[in-house]
């Protein structure tokens, strides 16, 4: 058995009854989107932002229905935001799988995903808490501008730790803020402890963003992923951001004068992967990542030694350490 299912063992049967009511809320009177709708979450991932939401209800009593729709309504926001993205990005697969809009196209996509909107915003009414809604509606804002502000930073070519983090903290940390949040929210629990919960999915998001951001520097054989997808689009991580703050001047002005280019060559590719490679990049977004891990800790310790708090370190851990 691996690490993530492991940590799936004290939610396994939530995690099937939320999987009932996401098939169901998702269900139409619409061959075409049934269709569409059964591909997609026969492709579904891990489920770690589900996983989070049940995971803090837990910390404050048993998981109600409430807490079942809370988390479907925040997994569909996310689906919707994944089917959304890769229309964007033009990608034509997920994880080694081809994208809704890869089997069929942009238009079914863009429309798929706004079905998944709006059942996710039905799915959080549902829980009949106010607050639950308002932070489903806030996190599809932080969502949406976390992307804009990246293609507006690849645009203008801002190459700095600052703006990254900024970036990051709306596209990714933010859905791992808000399923904290959430869950916490929707089993009644404390201001004070909905606080260090959020902290906690605020250094576990970061850290997610982070890793997957290293994966850019390697290709991945198994599942055919390319070295360099994100510098093609634009996107310079924490890796190549590092190293070019810690060049030479004449180092770092060839590497800029590279990324400024409108088409990079795998050549180009190449050059600017092994440049954050060996000028420490992939080196200091692990401590990056080892310091969060250390914050993620110190956040949960206001709630003791206990199951629940072990799986969620977990979580954190298998985000750092996982390999693909």
């Amino acid at each position: 058995m691996d690490k993530l299912s492991i940590i799936q063992q004290p939610i396994l049967g939530e995690l099937e009854i939320l999987n009932k009511t996401l098939a169901e809320t998702l269900s139409t009177n619409s061959p075409l989107m049934n269709t569409v709708v059964d591909y997609f979450l026969g492709t579904k991932g891990k489920q770690i932002r589900p996983m989070l939401v049940l995971l803090s209800a837990r910390l404050f009593g048993e998981i109600k229905t409430v807490t079942i729709d809370t988390a479907a309504a925040i997994e569909l926001l996310h689906n919707a935001s994944l089917i959304h993205d890769d229309v964007v990005d033009e990608s034509k697969q997920r994880r080694g799988k081809p994208t809704i809009n890869g089997v069929w196209d942009n238009r079914i996509a863009v429309l798929v995903g706004d079905y998944f909107v709006s059942c996710a915003l039905k799915r959080s009414i549902s829980t009949g808490i106010l607050e639950v809604i308002n932070t489903l509606g806030f996190l599809g804002q932080e969502l949406a501008k976390g992307e804009l502000d990246q293609l507006s930073i690849a645009q203008e070519h801002v190459l700095n730790e600052e703006a990254y983090f900024n970036v990051i903290r709306q596209k990714t940390a933010s859905l791992f803020i808000s399923c904290m949040k959430m869950g916490a929210l929707s089993n009644g629990a404390p201001a004070e402890a909905i606080d260090r919960l959020m902290c906690f999915g605020e250094k576990l998001g970061l850290c997610f963003q982070i890793k997957d951001d290293t994966f850019d520097y390697f290709s991945d054989d198994v599942i055919g992923k390319p070295t360099g997808n994100d510098l093609r689009e634009g996107k310079v991580t924490l890796p190549l951001i590092y190293a070019i703050r810690n060049a030479s001047d004449a180092e770092r002005n060839e590497i800029v004068t590279l990324l400024k280019q409108k088409v990079l060559s795998t050549q180009d590719i190449d050059v600017l992967t092994e440049f954050a490679k060996s000028h420490g990049g992939i080196e200091y977004a692990k401590e990056v990542m080892e310091r969060l891990r250390i914050e993620g800790y110190e956040a949960l310790s206001f709630f003791g030694e206990n199951p629940v708090v072990e799986s969620l370190k977990s979580i954190l851990d298998y985000t750092i350490d996982r390999a693909k």
